[in-house]
């Protein structure tokens, strides 16, 4: 027996199929194999079409099943994991009626500011726990404003997951999870947000019906099982927004959990059993996976858009393009703890929300021309992605979130032995690596939905993991000198 996951990116599609009995992927693949088209009509503007999704989810699939030659009848559920804050618009007759305005797409700030100044920074945090910022909310309120003719002709919207789920069913449901991600849901009367929708306008009929994260949203129709090569009646039992949906992956549920990625940019997702709020508003909350209203779960998300970008940099000018990062993982554990006394803000990849929005820049302090070699600007960079990491941490924490345990896939610079033991060194937590993925998640998501594993300690008992690293003690002081020297410099800016 099998579970079917998948991963709705803005680059690929990714499914994967788990085996039930030993909880391992025996098969995955995504598509395209080049990074999917965003459409950029004006700067600032990223649009996808959701009938690429499709095609490349029905690529997917069709790979995924030849390749593990299970047989259709095998599959007992499906989860999806999708890129957040998207806007699809359908018709009554489940059309798509313009291109789906995601994530990274800009064009909704001025929507999301006004209604935060209009309605009260402290109405807003205290209810939505965010601004309305750049959110699928705001993107509709884009709509509402300048395609009138569009707009009129919406029954329904939903998120990219959502427009997914109801390609296969037929069906159109959201979660609180969504809805919270969109700026939909109140968390003061545990229900929609009217203020806001009644703010830009909002028909309450544009918003699906609610369903939990982890149940039966729908079961694949015979046409969808036609086009995918699957069994008809399959099960939806599990979605969720990919950052949430990481955090499940690697078992993240419980309040003092962490998930982090550490790509191009970084992510710090935190689980806090508390409604609360940043006030100067440096993080976004929303309902976790395992959030309801008798159980407070829900994920903090920091993100840090200038993390591993400035490592490759370093590759590309400071070193060169053949040398390997492990390599250059050597060459930095040639110098000290501290580097020397050099300290690099990473933030060269615009503008960053922990800091308010400023676009600081990235900048190297305290370089002794007659000291320091490229093992110290190597070091450097790593540690000072590190405490951007470390920095975000603490907002977290001073929302009254408690910080134990840091889990992390075994991917890009966690990778690095000198970024993981300087995250564990100067936060003072437990770091443990796996080896998953988003399509796996989903698919064990969808074996909670439907009952097989009866709760997510069962489900991700086979989770592989691959190393725990711990902080030092005897470290601690050299690490803690380095970052007083490096939060010095981030406050004279």
């Amino acid at each position: 027996m099998y579970l079917l996951g998948y991963d709705i990116g803005s680059s690929s599609v990714k499914a994967s199929l788990v085996d039930v009995h030993t909880g391992k992927c025996v098969a995955s693949a995504f598509y395209p194999k080049t990074e999917a088209e965003i459409i950029t009509l004006r700067p600032g503007w990223a649009e996808q079409h959701p009938e690429m999704w499709w095609e490349n989810l029905r690529a997917a699939t069709g790979a995924v099943m030849q390749k593990s030659g299970a047989k259709k009848e095998d599959v007992a559920a499906i989860g999806i994991s999708y890129q957040m804050h998207g806007l699809v618009c359908v018709d009554k007759n489940q059309n798509v009626l313009r291109p789906a305005i995601i994530w990274c797409d800009s064009r909704a700030v001025p929507y999301g500011e006004k209604a935060f100044r209009m309605l009260g920074e402290e109405k807003c945090l205290t209810h939505l726990l965010n601004s309305p910022g750049n959110f699928t909310a705001s993107k509709l309120a884009w709509v509402k404003e300048n395609e009138p003719e569009v707009y009129e002709k919406i029954d329904k919207i939903m998120l990219p997951g959502e427009y997914i789920a109801m390609k296969l069913t037929g069906e159109v449901y959201t979660t609180v999870s969504g809805l919270s991600e969109g700026m939909f849901w109140d968390f003061q009367k545990n229900g929609l947000a009217d203020f806001l929708m009644d703010f830009y306008g909002f028909d309450r009929s544009l918003i699906p019906a609610v369903c939990p994260t982890f149940s039966e949203q729908g079961r694949v129709t015979a046409q969808a099982a036609g086009e995918l090569g699957l069994k008809e009646g399959i099960p939806v039992a599990y979605r969720a927004g990919d950052q949430p949906n990481n955090a499940l992956s690697l078992n993240v549920f419980n309040p003092g959990e962490i998930a982090s990625t550490a790509g191009t940019s970084g992510v710090v997702y935190g689980v806090n059993g508390a409604v609360n709020y940043d006030p100067e508003s440096r993080v976004n909350t929303f309902a976790h996976v395992n959030h309801t209203a008798e159980q407070t779960r829900l994920g903090v998300l920091l993100c840090i858009n200038g993390t591993g970008i400035l490592n490759s940099w370093m590759k590309r000018t400071v070193m060169s393009e053949e040398v390997s990062y492990a390599e250059m993982n050597g060459m930095a554990a040639q110098a000290p703890i501290g580097s020397g006394g050099i300290s690099i803000l990473p933030f060269g990849n615009g503008a960053e929300r922990m800091l308010r929005n400023r676009e600081a820049g990235c900048s190297v302090h305290g370089v002794n021309f007659n000291l320091h070699t490229r093992s110290h600007l190597l070091r450097a960079a790593q540690e000072g992605i590190v405490f951007a990491f470390k920095y975000g941490i603490d907002i977290m924490k001073g929302m009254g979130m408690s910080v134990e345990k840091i889990h992390a896939g075994h991917a890009n610079m966690f990778l690095s032995p000198i970024f993981r033991e300087t995250l564990a060194g100067v936060t003072g937590t437990v770091i443990e690596l796996y080896d998953t993925d988003g399509s796996v998640g989903a698919a064990k998501g969808a074996g909670m939905g439907v009952g097989i594993y009866k709760n997510s300690s069962e489900a991700f008992a086979t989770l592989d993991k691959l190393d725990v690293i711990e902080p030092k003690e005897s470290d601690r002081a050299a690490y803690e000198d380095a970052y007083g020297r490096w939060l010095d410099c981030l406050n004279r800016l």
